[in-house]
């Protein structure tokens, strides 16, 4: 497996169109379709920076494929807090992402990281992109 691209990003919000342009950019080198990648980064980033660090800490997004061939995106925060999948409310206006990212994924989870923190990965299917 080729080292994975790597990016460090402010846990700010605005830091969210970075991960998705990383991603992209990243995707297309690989020469794969990067629309729900995208929508995936952007799950994982929001989650990083809102529940998963304080102001102006760091995000680390990586994104690799393994020898099979799928993709995986991760995201590095500080926190230990496990992401918690919510029961469906019509209701709200949030804490649906998850749902959606179980949808768009062949596989996601966490991982603790040694120094403290957590990684949390999720795996896509590795769809040439066409064009």
């Amino acid at each position: 497996m080729p080292d994975p691209a790597t990016l460090v990003i402010k846990a700010r919000l605005e830091s969210i169109k970075e991960a998705r342009d990383f991603i992209k950019l990243v995707f297309g080198t690989w020469g794969l379709e990067d629309f729900a990648a995208r929508i995936v980064v952007s799950e994982l980033a929001t989650n990083a920076i809102k529940h998963g660090s304080r102001e102006n800490d760091l995000v680390v997004v990586r994104a690799y494929r393994r020898d099979e061939g799928c993709a995986v995106i991760e995201t590095w925060d500080r926190s230990e807090a496990l992401p918690v999948l919510q029961p469906e409310n019509y209701a709200s206006e949030s804490g649906r992402g998850l749902l959606l990212l179980e949808q768009l994924v062949t596989r996601w989870g966490t991982r603790p990281l040694t120094e403290g923190g957590k990684i949390v990965f999720a795996e896509l299917e590795a769809v040439p992109h066409e064009g």
